[in-house]
């Protein structure tokens, strides 16, 4: 897997390469770009598609102590990655973690089209009830180990706390225990969950909100029916707020569609980016 030394750190990232529409693709807290890999396999025949590792405590190298690490700065660090990469035209897909918004409202130039997949959105931030555990357990010393330690015990994965929050359907243990395993053995990687989360404002996704009326571009919001985490209502009024936003809501699925719905995912995914610009109001 390549990487790329940015202000922040060192960023790996999966590229499939191609000639082919660009589809960058953000993953959320505690897992990788390995959540898109059943997506990654189907899109990749025809589509270029890049799946950076941010640094949501799945990465394997610590980011540079002395350059702050919160939501803000991972914005940053977003637009940042798509200037050195040279990447124009990018449809921006986010799944589980709202910094698109901010991206998308903020930096557009870069931009072709937008997909929101069940995030963090409005005042829903941190989102849920693990969100907020997330945000208490970085408050408090040694919680985020603890933390970790109980999220890695497999007895807990389909309940509906931490990963089980997430999914409908079992995350395999092997790729649960991927993401997991650089909170668990590298402290450096606790320090950086605990300065992100740390740095979360709560007025953040309520600015891009606003904001988000300026964003010209087509953009589909894509919904789990069944999500735990991201209030239904949200993925609605995502997409009114957008000028040229429509929703499209998934059955059988909670936050991590690519997890739960991959097949129907890239499905929605491929018809989005082949419509032409006139195509959809």
């Amino acid at each position: 897997m390549p990487e790329i030394e940015l202000g922040a750190g060192r960023i790996p990232y999966e590229d499939t390469g191609g000639s082919g529409p660009v589809v960058l693709l953000l993953h959320g807290l505690v897992h990788d770009a390995t959540v898109w890999r059943k997506v990654v396999a189907d899109l990749r025949r025809d589509h270029r598609c890049i799946a950076p590792t941010l640094p949501y405590g799945s990465h394997r190298t610590p980011m540079r102590s002395d350059v702050p690490l919160t939501p803000d700065a991972v914005n940053a660090l977003v637009v940042e990655f798509m200037e050195r990469l040279g990447l124009r035209d990018v449809t921006l897909v986010e799944s589980d973690c709202g910094r698109a918004q901010t991206v998308a409202a903020r930096h557009p130039e870069r931009l072709a089209r937008l997909v929101l997949i069940s995030c963090e959105a409005f005042d829903n931030y941190p989102p849920g009830v693990p969100g907020k555990m997330i945000s208490l357990v970085c408050k408090v010393p040694g919680g985020v180990a603890l933390m970790v330690r109980v999220l890695g015990l497999k007895a807990l994965r389909r309940l509906p706390v931490g990963i089980g929050a997430l999914v409908k359907h079992p995350v395999p243990d092997d790729i649960v225990d991927g993401w997991l395993r650089p909170l668990r053995t590298d402290k450096a990687i606790r320090e950086d969950f605990r300065r992100y989360n740390a740095g979360v404002r709560r007025t953040e996704l309520l600015e891009a909100a606003e904001e988000l009326s300026s964003f010209d571009r087509p953009a589909l919001v894509v919904w789990a029916a069944d999500d735990r985490m991201m209030p239904r209502e949200h993925g609605r009024r995502l997409a009114e707020l957008l000028p040229r936003g429509r929703l499209l809501e998934i059955e059988d699925s909670c936050t991590l569609v690519a997890e739960d719905q991959p097949e129907k995912l890239a499905a929605a995914l491929r018809s989005f980016v082949a419509e032409r610009a006139g195509d959809r109001p």
